[in-house]
């Protein structure tokens, strides 16, 4: 073996066994442009829908497995409804508890960044008034070349209001909510 592919080869070992958060790769979520919305029925036939205007986290990424990770964060004082009232519920003890618990958080599993171009699986876990619990979104096919820069990061899912313990009016609102993520991610430039 030459003393070039020795080096090589050493340095590539170095690499894996020492890849860390140093060899991590970090891209801020664009809070101005990111949203998540949700939308539960009421008497199983009204729709109920609101968004959540400021989503802050970080994309990370392991260049050396040359996969992603998202660790997002959503203020529930940013709720927006049809109706003020509608966001004072949604805030209040009866139902986020914003008080208590002023974020949600979703953290990914780390999926290869591949995924951000096909599509696919997004697993992780979501803390909702703090109750964590795994969850399976569902990561859309991107649509242009540079995805969270030059259009959004699609996510689509559901999860059961009771297992987040978000049981109020569970007569009269339905336990599935549908959830709606497009996350777009700050340029260098602009961070």
């Amino acid at each position: 073996m030459t003393a070039l592919a020795l080096a090589l080869l050493l340095g590539l070992l170095a690499g894996a066994a020492g890849a860390d958060e140093a060899d991590d790769a970090v891209v801020q979520l664009d809070a101005t442009r990111s949203q998540v919305s949700f939308r539960v029925k009421f008497m199983w036939l009204i729709n109920v829908e609101g968004e959540f205007a400021q989503v802050h986290g970080t994309v990370r990424r392991d260049r050396f497995r040359n996969l992603l990770r998202v660790d997002a964060r959503i203020d529930v004082d940013s709720v927006d409804m049809d109706s003020p009232r509608y966001e004072e519920w949604a805030k209040s003890p009866a139902f986020f508890d914003m008080a208590r618990h002023p974020r949600i958080e979703f953290a990914s599993d780390p999926f290869p960044a591949v995924r951000l171009r096909s599509g696919g699986e997004l697993g992780g876990t979501l803390t909702l008034r703090g109750v964590s619990q795994p969850v399976a979104f569902r990561l859309l096919p991107s649509s242009c070349e540079r995805p969270a820069f030059d259009c959004a990061i699609e996510v689509r899912g559901a999860i059961r209001r009771s297992a987040f313990a978000l049981g109020a009016r569970h007569g009269a609102l339905g336990d599935k909510v549908d959830l709606s993520f497009d996350v777009y991610a700050l340029t260098p430039d602009t961070a």
